[in-house]
């Protein structure tokens, strides 16, 4: 089973032609737009799937392939209810293995204020009927009896599940596309067409597709599309780098964190592995633009995330990438077909310390690949999934906070009924576009 997420190199799969007309245009080609499109599809909508580089090619191969309750933020919670659900379906209906595996989530906790957290989290998991509970530091030993190390305690929730992104997504664009969604690699879309105010279509680089309907859903990219149009969304994109190791003896069938490090038994009977709390931000025009609506998340957890004085040319806060662009000419979506931030070198260091210092039957590490990918981030680290009360026709969905994965099928029917007028079943309020904008606290989800 290939681990690495894709590059460039990889070969295109989906190759469909631009149609002149689509009910609805889906921009970005992650979890969250795959799934949009499929479950639009279902509905016998035209659906059209545009990616400027490979179908899952960013985060959405690059997260740690965790399906959790556990954590969640109160309004996210009965959506990823919903979303397990709908990943043991789509795992069936897909007729291919995506590693989808009911493992748990565990955490663990070094002092009491972290089990004051997760005592929190119990009663919103308790009011939803989740099954998570509280560990003591024996229950925490006893469920991972391989730890060296002793811990205050812990919160399990045993119904979560795991499964491989870089496998599950593309699996589900092979579904979505038997289904009827027009799906085009390579194919960036350039900018709305509007018209009397509304959307009238989608400037792509190859050409203009008519459509009343755009769910721009590109991850690390939203903002700065949408900034084009005179949207602004307080999106920032942190790198977390990520590592996987060869086949290793069993420690734990399932997912598990503390504040240093995290990881994941994987289908191929290695582990992936990550740090536990940290990553980088590279400081850009937008990171200046929005930093007052980050002081709260700043101040709940300062040492959380180091900073960087620039991001690399051709990124999406890069600050020599282009804010505005004509329709006809080649845009920053073209310049840089996937977002492939290179792995840090001192998080790999931190990785392979921490690991070893939780398991110290292991002497060596045997890691076998590493990479690195960029995630969505929002002030309150929950998504905005809303219509764009400036420009009717758009919905936007973007900012899932390293949530994305596990929630993707959740969200995806969501949006499809969004874009349709119909009731979501769901209170999204938490998710609406306007509360960056009206004067609200920001109130942050629990970031767990």
């Amino acid at each position: 089973m290939t681990i690495f997420p894709f590059t460039e190199a990889a070969p295109v799969q989906f190759q469909a032609q631009l149609p002149k007309t689509s009910e609805v245009v889906v921009i970005g080609g992650g979890v969250i737009g795959v799934t949009t499109a499929l479950y639009l599809a279902r509905r016998n909508i035209s659906v059209t799937l545009l990616e400027k580089g490979r179908v899952a090619a960013e985060q959405s191969s690059r997260n740690w392939g965790w399906i959790r309750q556990q954590g969640r933020d109160a309004d996210e919670l009965p959506i990823v209810i919903e979303a397990l659900r709908l990943w043991r379906q789509l795992a069936e209906e897909c007729g291919e293995d995506i590693g989808l595996k009911q493992t748990g989530v565990t955490y663990l906790a070094r002092t009491d204020k972290e089990m004051t957290h997760f005592g929190n989290f119990l009663k919103i998991a308790q009011a939803h009927g989740v099954d998570t509970r509280l560990l003591d530091q024996g229950g925490a030993a006893k469920l991972i009896p391989a730890m060296s190390l002793r811990f205050k305690g812990g919160m399990t929730t045993p119904s979560d599940m795991r499964a491989e992104p870089w496998v599950a997504v593309p699996a589900l664009a092979r579904l979505a596309a038997r289904q009827g969604v027009t799906i085009i690699e390579n194919c960036a879309a350039r900018m709305l067409d509007v018209a009397a105010g509304r959307v009238s279509g989608v400037w792509t680089e190859s050409g203009r597709i008519a459509t009343s309907n755009v769910v721009v859903a590109s991850g690390a990219w939203t903002s700065l599309f949408l900034r084009a149009h005179g949207i602004s969304i307080p999106q920032l994109s942190v790198r977390s780098t990520v590592a996987a190791t060869a086949p290793m003896p069993e420690i734990h069938a399932g997912a598990v964190a503390d504040d240093r490090i995290a990881f994941r038994r994987r289908q191929d009977g290695g582990y992936t592995l990550a740090s536990g709390g940290s990553n980088q931000l590279y400081v850009g025009p937008d990171a200046f633009r929005h930093a007052t609506k980050y002081v709260s998340a700043l101040m709940a957890n300062p040492f959380g995330t180091r900073y960087l004085p620039a991001a690399p040319r051709g990124y999406p806060d890069s600050w020599s990438t282009p804010r505005k662009w004509d329709a006809d000419k080649q845009s920053p979506f073209e310049r840089m077909r996937i977002l492939d931030p290179a792995p840090e070198a001192s998080a790999l260091r931190a990785i392979d310390r921490e690991f070893r210092k939780l398991f110290p039957r292991f002497k060596t590490v045997p890691l076998k690949a590493s990479w690195a990918g960029m995630i969505d981030a929002m002030p309150d680290v929950v998504p905005v999934v809303d219509r764009a009360a400036a420009i009717p026709g758009l919905v936007v969905a973007t900012g899932m906070s390293g949530h994305g994965f596990g929630i993707g099928p959740g969200m995806g029917r969501i949006l499809s009924d969004l874009v349709q007028g119909n009731d979501t079943g769901h209170k999204l309020d938490r998710f609406r576009l306007s509360r960056f904008s009206d004067g609200s606290p920001i109130r942050l989800g629990p970031s767990l």
